[in-house]
């Protein structure tokens, strides 16, 4: 599946200034990693965002947001967020922010 090219800008954008970001293609989308752990990525045209346990619940609460859900479980502290719950700048900065504080919260991963 391929992945919204302009989307992966705005992640690129958003993201810009922070220390160990890679990119990495996963999921049959782009996966955003911070040392080694994905924060935020893309499926087609939906984000994929990476909340954390703790805050899954908030986040599916939230309008335009569903849980993530490729073999028929749902992964607990990722969510997927439909293009208008971040169509506004602010909206995907919000979201990068929201995972991004969470996956810093995680002990770097070992290199492979």
């Amino acid at each position: 599946m391929a992945y919204d090219e302009g989307l992966a800008e705005r992640l690129r954008e958003a993201l810009q200034g922070q220390a160990d970001i890679t990119e990495r293609k996963m999921f049959g989308g782009m996966a955003f990693m911070v040392r080694g752990h994905m924060c935020v990525g893309i499926l087609g045209d939906v984000l994929m965002a990476r909340v954390g346990p703790g805050a899954y619940e908030q986040a599916l609460a939230l309008p335009h947001v569903r849980a993530m859900d490729f073999t028929g479980k749902p992964m607990r502290g990722y969510v997927f967020v439909e293009p208008p719950g971040f169509a506004e700048d602010g909206d995907l900065a919000a979201w990068v922010q929201r995972c991004h504080s969470f996956v810093q919260s995680l002990p770097p991963k070992p290199p492979k």
